[in-house]
């Protein structure tokens, strides 16, 4: 069974991820919207992340999951990323932050 997770969980999952960084725009997986949703697997014991890439062919999985795995060393003991491609990823489900981040670098998506 899947479940929600607590608000302080959510919490502290999310400014875990914020360290996993998408290397080729700098700017962290959560706040570029990469991540598509979080859950608990009660029969695992397991946090399940739904996330994506900015494009089908983005070279970072591998950097991503590594990224993703050390972020949350001593957040949560197991995961799994199901990556997901629908719906397929634009900018606009980038972050308020993510996207005063990419002004910053003087960047425009």
């Amino acid at each position: 069974m899947v479940s929600a997770l607590t608000p302080a969980r959510q919490d502290d999952i999310e400014e875990a991820l914020k360290n996993v960084m998408d290397i080729e725009i700098g700017i962290n997986v959560f706040d570029l919207g990469l991540i598509y949703g979080l859950a608990w697997d009660d029969d695992t014991d397991t946090l399940v992340i739904q996330m994506t890439l900015t494009s089908a062919g983005c070279p970072e999985q591998e950097v991503l999951t590594e990224q993703t795995e050390q972020a949350l060393v001593g957040v949560v003991e197991r995961h799994r990323i199901n990556w997901v491609w629908m719906p397929p990823w634009t900018p606009d489900k980038i972050t308020d932050d993510g996207r005063d981040m990419i002004s910053a670098l003087g960047l425009r998506l």
